[in-house]
């Protein structure tokens, strides 16, 4: 077994999902992987990864308004402010998706589905730098 390590910096634009797929699929190449697990884990407390729907635009915009309505910004019981009134709900949306995924890589390529995709799922109204570590175990 053999692990190669990486990082992916993701420039986020506001709230929302942000496809780095290919960016994942490039490191790979990159190292020769092929077979093995992807390991992403992301290191913040107010964007989360996912692997979603990739193939029809409208299943991301659903997505975004769906946790946009199920943790909304502007609550009066919100006590978590301090950056703004999307402190509280950012780390609420990031704590009902992942901090980390595991991908299997089968014949030199991430095994997902024929329609998936893997985010960063950007929970700030404002943009920002987040770093996903890849860490990656190459079956021998």
């Amino acid at each position: 077994m053999n692990w190669k390590k990486g990082i992916v910096i993701i420039r986020t634009e506001g709230k929302g999902l942000y496809p780095f797929t290919d960016r994942i699929k490039a490191k790979l190449e990159q190292w020769g992987v092929r077979e093995g697990i992807c390991h992403l884990y992301i290191q913040h407390t107010s964007a989360s990864l996912v692997i979603s729907e990739s193939y029809d635009p409208t299943a991301k915009q659903d997505l975004e308004t769906f946790m946009d309505k199920l943790a909304p910004e502007g609550e009066s019981w919100h006590r978590h402010t301090l950056e703004g009134k999307d402190d509280s709900p950012s780390h609420m949306r990031a704590m009902l998706t992942a901090t980390s995924l595991s991908i299997p890589v089968d014949n030199g390529e991430m095994n997902l589905g024929r329609w998936q995709g893997v985010y960063t799922f950007e929970h700030r109204a404002s943009g920002s730098r987040r770093k996903v570590l890849i860490r990656c175990l190459e079956a021998s």
